[in-house]
């Protein structure tokens, strides 16, 4: 639950609760529509979004500021119970990695139903097959009637429980056209033999109601199974977990381990990890040295050398070394934890383009209802026999089930979203992987993401009658207390020159987007960007040319001052990071402009843009940018009329990603160490889970082939009722054509999703 927060006026501001909810017996786009209404209905609901794939619901209320624990349990009850009202069975949400398929007699629990409806209807349908060879197989009336009537009123149960649920609430799902249709021919054929003559051969159609609801079964089986395997990434993540941890309960006597759930962990607790096992939380290595394949989590195919100081990730694999670990984060605070998070928020998340499915389903069944009514009355008029007219409408009333219109996209969701994560791409919900694809403008921050974000002191330049040593140690004494990169880099060069010893400095701030100032000997020395000293009135002096010369290199050059003085100049470099030239083409490959911006001079930064492999001449590269103008930036880009993605990954990048149509937080460990924050990731739709610049373009691939198979499904759900109900209202269509067309529409829209499982980066 989110804490409550007080506005200006002193109001406390109502509490955002939510509730996760599995829900049984939906079957189509309709019972889609019809749950979330139902749930909308209730006061204080804000969104109900339900996913027919899943078969599950996200509820999100507004509770009162003093609202207890009792009142939230009581909002819950009230989402089942309206639920339950609504036709539809309310239930916790199981976990992805339980099987929960009960087998008996070696058949699936799920699967008896199908193979009893096969076994009951194939002597009814043997006779279509026998007047293919000119044989005369028809079973008598009352073995027809015996056979069948078990498969429409026990097995096809469902339909009419449904069906009726759908009735009372004036509405209308894929059970009740099942129901009707195949009750009408049952109907037709019973009273069809009922009033026959004795010994008089008359056409029953007791095998069309019998194959329908077994086909309608067998695709709803072969639904199910397709399902389970568009979850497969989260149960694959929720495998990574160990059950249990070696815990060293004093952490020194090696012979005291004992072995604890991993639920019971706590930070600061030493563990020791064996060859070949999972690490069971993230932590930090406290002894030994190893090597950690973190391949499902990041996507990073070679395994990275781990030593004491470094961080592993829960779940990852040790390699050939026996290491001890100290824990930092448990349960919903891991890594693991949080993509199997986002990774099952993407997938409760409903697309912009499933909206208007949701609205077309609303009014669908009645329409075909419609349609099957016009049908029978139209055949009836042209002299058609009641029967033969039943039968047409049946065959409209089948083949209109909606059941691929609402699979189409969810399924196309949980298989790109979920590929993407075993490839270390988190896509935090629908709405940004159905934007991704339209993006035209991809820009990057520079340092972190398109360069290792390790800056060196490559040069110091003392301005006349200034000592070098000394300028050195007094720019390191300021810097010590910085967590800047540029700050590291002066540190760094001090230590390498033993003989050297920092000046201490004292009331040392940072001055945003210019550099870091205090105090030392009594005098202000600061180091910061070059503009800022022309702000500060600081001329730069004899040191000027040399600077001109440093920036036209591509250096980036700061400028140390003392007093009213400025005492030295100082040149960094960085190295791009290995990809970043193969990003930047892969997106020119693609027809998407890239853009770099940059807090350098325009020199320095046009030189690391030529680099990278990006063109200045074509506007792709923004220097002198503060980091709080990236946001405004972007938005100048987006005022072109652009799509635009932002890549970041620093707590200075949030503003700006969170600006974008898409942003891109590169939340793994990037070359450099620098890994992504916390607050980036917050406010990016995309996280990549390594620093690697490759998968942004891998991002967007992904994002540009699910909203393909989302289009593609869409088109082939609609096309199959347009082009199904005429032929079926036209009498090319019997019901039994109809009904195995219905079920292989919804088997073929998820086998297509499930093509995305075969998506590999492109290389």
């Amino acid at each position: 639950m989110n804490t409550t927060t007080l506005p200006n006026n002193g109001t406390p501001e109502p509490e955002q609760c939510e509730l996760d909810l599995g829900i049984g017996g939906m079957t189509c786009a309709s019972c889609v529509s019809r749950v979330e209404r139902a749930l909308k209905k209730l006061p204080g609901v804000d969104e109900a979004t339900v996913n027919l794939a899943t078969e599950t619901a996200r509820v999100r209320w507004s509770a009162a500021a003093d609202t207890g624990t009792s009142d939230q349990l009581t909002m819950a009850a009230r989402i089942q119970r309206a639920v339950r009202d609504a036709g539809y069975e309310p239930r916790p949400i199981e976990s992805p990695n339980a099987d929960q398929v009960r087998r008996f007699f070696g058949v699936p629990a799920d699967a008896w139903p199908v193979l009893l409806g096969v076994l009951l209807s194939a002597p009814l349908a043997l006779p279509m097959v026998g007047d293919l060879f000119s044989q005369h197989w028809m079973l008598p009336a009352w073995a027809q009637f015996l056979l069948a009537t078990p498969v429409q009123f026990v097995l096809g149960a469902r339909f009419y429980t449904a069906g009726w649920h759908a009735l009372k609430a004036r509405t209308g799902n894929m059970e009740l056209l099942v129901a009707i249709g195949t009750t009408a021919g049952w109907a037709l054929s019973t009273w069809l033999w009922w009033r026959a003559e004795p010994g008089e051969m008359v056409h029953l159609y007791f095998e069309g109601s019998a194959v329908v609801i077994t086909l309608v079964l067998l695709g709803k089986w072969l639904e199910a199974r397709a399902k389970r395997q568009t979850t497969e990434a989260i149960r694959a993540l929720q495998a990574l977990r160990p059950d249990v941890a070696h815990l060293l309960p004093d952490g020194i006597k090696r012979t005291e381990v004992t072995d604890v759930p991993v639920a019971e962990l706590l930070p600061g607790d030493l563990l020791q990890v064996r060859p070949g096992e999972r690490f069971p939380a993230d932590a930090e290595v406290a002894e030994g040295e190893t090597q950690a394949n973190e391949s499902m989590l990041t996507g990073e195919p070679m395994p990275v050398h781990k030593r004491p100081g470094d961080s592993v990730t829960g779940g990852s694999l040790n390699g050939e070394g026996a290491v001890v670990i100290r824990v930092r984060a448990v349960g919903a605070q891991s890594v693991l934890n949080h993509i199997i998070a986002l990774v099952q928020d993407a997938q409760a998340t409903k697309a912009p383009v499933q909206r208007l499915v949701d609205q077309v389903a609303a009014v669908f069944v009645p329409v075909v209802l419609v349609i099957a009514l016009i049908t029978f009355l139209a055949w009836w008029w042209q002299g058609a026999l009641p029967e033969e007219a039943l039968i047409h409408a049946v065959a409209v009333l089948v083949i209109a089930c909606p059941c691929a219109l609402g699979l189409a996209t969810p399924a196309a969701i949980m298989a790109g979203t979920g590929v993407a994560a075993q490839h270390g791409i988190l896509i935090k919900d629908a709405q940004a992987l159905e934007i991704a694809h339209r993006v035209k403008v991809v820009a990057f921050d520079k340092t972190g993401t398109l360069t290792r974000g390790q800056p060196q002191l490559l040069q110091l330049l003392p301005a006349p009658g200034v000592d070098a040593d000394q300028a050195l140690a007094l720019a390191a004494g300021l810097q010590a207390q910085s967590e800047h990169p540029l700050a590291h880099a002066v540190v760094s060069a001090l230590r390498e020159q033993p003989a050297l010893v920092a000046l201490v400095a004292t009331d040392v701030r940072a001055v945003p987007g210019r550099g870091t100032e205090g105090m030392t000997q009594g005098q202000a020395v600061r180091v910061g960007s070059l503009r800022w000293m022309d702000e500060l009135g600081l001329p730069l002096g004899d040191l000027a040319p040399a600077a001109q010369r440093l920036q036209n290199e591509g250096a980036t050059v700061s400028a140390l001052a003392w007093g009213e003085r400025v005492y030295a100049l100082l040149a960094f470099g960085d190295e791009p990071k290995s990809g970043a030239r193969e990003s930047i083409e892969a997106l020119h490959a693609r027809g998407i402009r890239a853009v770099m911006i940059s807090g350098d001079n325009r020199g320095a930064a046009e030189a690391m843009a030529r680099r990278l492999g990006l063109r200045p001449e074509q506007d792709e590269v923004m220097s002198e940018v503060l980091p709080g103008d990236k946001a405004r930036q972007v938005q100048a880009l987006k005022a072109e009329g652009h799509t635009v993605a932002m890549v970041g990954d620093g707590v200075n990048d949030a503003p700006a990603l969170a600006a974008a149509d898409v942003g891109m937080a590169m939340g793994g460990q990037g070359e450099g160490g620098q890994g992504g924050s916390d607050v980036a990731m917050h406010a990016a739709g995309i996280t990549l889970m390594r620093g690697d610049p490759r998968l942004v373009a891998a991002a967007l691939d992904v994002s540009h082939r699910t909203v393909m198979k989302i289009r593609q499904n869409l088109f082939w759900a609609f096309a199959y009722n347009v082009a199904g109900i005429p032929l079926a209202a036209l009498g090319y269509l019997s019901p039994v054509v109809a009904g195995a067309a219905m079920a292989l529409s919804s088997v073929s829209v998820l086998g297509n999703a499930l093509l995305l499982k075969r998506w590999r980066p492109p290389t």
